[in-house]
């Protein structure tokens, strides 16, 4: 298993909308952000995180959905932790309070911070559900690293 920076980014927009369903979303940050992608006898999946201050922000990881449940996500959490620690302090992501995410995160180790109220509703221009849940609002989750 090996995980590498891209710099060719939107090459992997379909990776991408696996995690966040709106392009003109992940347009806002794809070019200010790090994008890592984990190769395992091909693409299983990538992280883009960008940076402000001291806080590191994980604003899309995806798993392709044949590869879910094999440790992938959590890898490059793990390697976003190692790689970051000492250049920032807190490692933070923002995803819908879904049944899928929500717990994912907390296993690996994140608590939650706050919320952004109607954050799906006034940021996309379709529901989005998760997991059977219709997402609203946005919860962070943070982590010392």
């Amino acid at each position: 298993m090996k995980i590498y920076p891209t710099a060719n980014k939107r090459a992997f927009m379909p990776l991408l909308l696996l995690a966040d369903e709106q392009p003109e979303m992940i347009e806002k940050y794809l070019d200010a952000g790090t994008m890592y992608v984990l190769d395992d006898g091909g693409i299983k999946a990538e992280i883009v995180t960008v940076g402000n201050g001291d806080t590191l922000e994980i604003k899309n990881l995806a798993v392709l959905p044949q590869f879910r449940n094999r440790g992938y996500g959590r890898a490059l959490i793990r390697f976003t932790e190692a790689e970051y620690r000492g250049k920032y302090t807190v490692l933070t992501v923002g995803t819908g309070d879904s049944p899928l995410t929500v717990p994912f995160y907390e296993k690996c180790g994140f608590v939650r911070s706050h919320s952004v109220k109607n954050f799906f509703i006034d940021n996309y221009d379709h529901e989005i559900y998760e997991g059977g849940v219709k997402l609203v609002d946005m919860v962070y989750l943070s982590k010392k690293i």
